[in-house]
């Protein structure tokens, strides 16, 4: 079994078809996939739609992106979603120096917020970083979440050795997305191949980000196969290995109580 960790099968983009999209990924072996909010309105949409299909599970946050109007009552907000039985982490939180739609201090605000929720909730995160590097690492580092057994993950790792390290070292795990497929993404495959195998995740990040052979195509669920494969590759395992290993560390990071 392979789990998805990272997807956001609410969008637009699966309303012609996500019936057929989660049955794909069950048939390529695909047994949860989890489903990220990006603010509170899509939070409830979210908890709606896995209420809907038994593989289906959320997360609840407020995405750098969509930060822009933080207020800080918004946390009790995110405390009542994530009351939820479905809900598995708080996310997608995190910064995003690339897009540039909030300021930065209030995306720093809003994520020191969140983590110190979900130290409060005991619940993982999921985290966003584009360009933000630095920041990122600094908050996480002044958490609550630093030095938890599970404190979360960087979803989509896109960052240099270095950041991974720090991440490691403060126990999150990194996730690792359609990217590490392209041709000229050897380094973050250098990256993958390092990672300690308990702290490796596997996800999609679709609609976006979408493996080879189907890069410029839509992503979905099913595709995470071909993440796996490709780091298998490089780790010099099979994949069957791989995604037994990986799903064990979702399994870890996300389910406590199922360890």
């Amino acid at each position: 079994m392979l789990i998805d960790t990272h997807c956001h099968l609410d969008f637009e983009w699966f309303d012609a078809d996500r019936d057929a999209v989660i049955k794909r990924a069950t048939a390529a072996g695909v047994g949860r996939m989890i489903v990220p909010a990006l603010d509170l309105d899509n939070g409830t949409a979210v908890l709606h739609l896995t209420n809907r299909y038994d593989a289906l599970y959320a997360a609840v946050g407020v995405h750098p992106n969509s930060a822009a109007g933080w207020q800080d009552n918004w946390i009790d907000d995110l405390r009542r979603l994530a009351a939820h039985e479905k809900v598995v982490a708080i996310g997608e939180i995190g910064l995003d120096y690339y897009r540039d739609r909030t300021p930065k201090a209030t995306q720093q605000r809003a994520l020191a917020l969140q983590l110190a929720l979900a130290a409060e909730l005991e619940l993982p995160v999921i985290i966003h970083n584009r360009e933000s590097n630095e920041d990122v690492i600094r908050l996480l580092a002044a958490s609550p979440l630093n030095g938890r057994s599970q404190p979360g993950v960087l979803h989509s790792f896109a960052a240099n050795w270095e950041v991974a390290q720090d991440a490691l070292a403060m126990g999150f795990y990194l996730g690792f997305t359609g990217p590490v497929t392209f041709k000229k993404a050897a380094e973050l495959r250098r990256i993958a191949a390092q990672v300690p195998a308990d702290r490796l995740l596997v996800e999609t990040d679709a609609p976006f980000l979408t493996p080879h052979p189907y890069r410029g195509q839509r992503n979905e669920p099913a595709y995470v196969a071909y993440v796996a494969k490709r780091i298998a590759q490089e780790r010099g395992v099979e994949t069957a290995v791989l995604a037994q290993q990986t799903t064990a560390n979702a399994l870890r990071l996300f389910w406590q109580a199922e360890q």
